[in-house]
């Protein structure tokens, strides 16, 4: 198997970011992408990103099998809950593993939570999606969306040896997405971005076109 670089490794925290200054966009207005409210919040933050990425995701739709969807769960989040959430898993790892050093709590928290200064979903650059049918029906993926390492024994890794209909869903999903030149997070299947640091590190580029933004701040621009 290949290495798999993590969040937290140096290699992608030091990349430089020249933001862009491109806007988000509400995936709410666009009718092509269906969207799952799981982890809806008041504001909508959960249904942004960043135009470019809407953008690739109404391409990819066109590179699926006819009668499949994509099916988004989340896309911008807000810097203080991706500060809570890797906070908080660092603790739980932290608690179950108090043999391990700092070091690799914080590399093993960052195969579930990206920490905060390299976290793609802060930038509007990152996508947790999956597939479903017209109707709404999700297909199997081998896990739920969201989960963890630990909890499901690393079926979450996109590579993993899971049934052979979810190997073939997650191939067409991975097709659809590479296709548009977004690119996966390994250890979770469901995770797909552009622009950000991963994606500066994955693909070549000298660095990232987006960093954290605040959705609040957009949206009292806009009015």
């Amino acid at each position: 198997m290949s290495e798999i670089v993590l969040l937290a490794d140096r290699r992608v925290i030091k990349l430089p970011v020249v933001e862009s200054g491109e806007p988000l966009v509400d995936l709410r207005t666009v009718d092509v992408l269906r969207l799952d409210d799981r982890l809806a919040d008041s504001e909508g933050a959960y249904a942004h990103v960043r135009l470019s990425v809407a953008d690739r995701l109404v391409a990819a739709q066109t590179f699926l099998p006819r009668g499949l969807r994509l099916l988004v769960v989340e896309g911008y989040r807000p810097m203080a809950l991706q500060r809570r959430y890797f906070t908080e898993y660092h603790a739980q790892l932290r608690a179950d593993h108090p043999e391990w050093s700092d070091e690799r709590i914080r590399r093993q928290a960052s195969r579930y939570i990206a920490p905060p200064e390299a976290a793609p979903h802060v930038a509007g650059a990152a996508v947790d999606l999956t597939l479903a049918t017209g109707g709404g029906v999700e297909l199997p993926m081998g896990t739920e969306v969201n989960a963890d390492p630990e909890g499901c024994d690393s079926a979450c890794y996109t590579a993993a040896a899971v049934s052979p209909q979810a190997v073939a869903n997650r191939k067409v999903l991975v097709s659809a997405l590479t296709a548009v030149n977004l690119v996966n997070y390994p250890t979770e299947w469901w995770h797909w971005s552009y622009g950000d640091r991963y994606w500066a590190f994955v693909s070549g580029a000298a660095a990232a076109c987006y960093g954290p933004v605040s959705h609040v701040d957009q949206a009292r621009t806009r009015r």
